[in-house]
């Protein structure tokens, strides 16, 4: 009973310690953000799902969700939105890696991790309409103004009329693309860094 109890605490030290080591990793990603083509140019790329998805699948959903947490509490030293920006992404990404991280639980196979990333894009991707209308662009207006924000999406589609448009148009696709991107890396490297993980090597 005693060396049960002592593996599951050295099983829950390491799953912690991943959990942390991964949040670090991905708000150090975070910070790396870059441009993308056919988007404004106050929209950025970053790998920082990445982490979270890693340690969904790896260690469990919850770690998941940790592993965003811990991300955007660190980024909150260097928020410009007063910790709205902050928040809007940690929505998002529980978003992503719970759904990944569920279904991946109870279909643990590899066609089970790419169904449970891809519906975790694309559940990402439809709320990220809202977080933005509702929470982000109310906060981007005390800087720039509506029409300079629009004249942006307008400059690459003169169709675009007013903000819900253009969050449909160009913030849901791309921030479904961003998804994809981390589950693509995700199943190229996941089968090698999950014993590690796992204290299984």
């Amino acid at each position: 009973m005693k060396t049960n109890t002592n593996t599951a605490s050295r099983i829950n030290v390491r799953k912690m310690t991943m959990t942390a080591l991964l949040g670090a990793v991905s708000a150090v990603l975070m910070l790396f953000s870059f441009k993308v083509p056919l988007m404004p140019s106050f929209i950025s790329m970053d790998f920082s799902e990445l982490p979270a998805l890693i340690a969904s699948f790896a260690l469990g959903p919850l770690s998941g969700v940790a592993v965003a947490l811990i991300k955007n509490l660190l980024n909150l030293f260097s928020s410009q939105t007063g910790g709205v920006g902050e928040l809007s992404n940690f929505l998002l990404s529980c978003c992503f890696v719970l759904p990944a991280g569920l279904v991946y639980k109870y279909r643990h196979t590899r066609g089970g991790a790419i169904l449970g990333a891809l519906a975790g894009a694309a559940v990402m991707a439809a709320v990220s309409v809202f977080t933005n209308y509702f929470i982000v662009y109310p906060i981007y207006t005390q800087f720039m103004p509506m029409e300079a924000i629009m004249g942006m999406y307008q400059a690459i589609n003169p169709r675009v009329e007013n903000l819900l448009e253009a969050l449909v148009m160009f913030n849901m696709p791309f921030t479904f693309l961003k998804g994809m991107c981390s589950v693509v890396i995700t199943v190229l490297v996941y089968k090698k860094l999950s014993p590690l993980l796992q204290g299984k090597k």
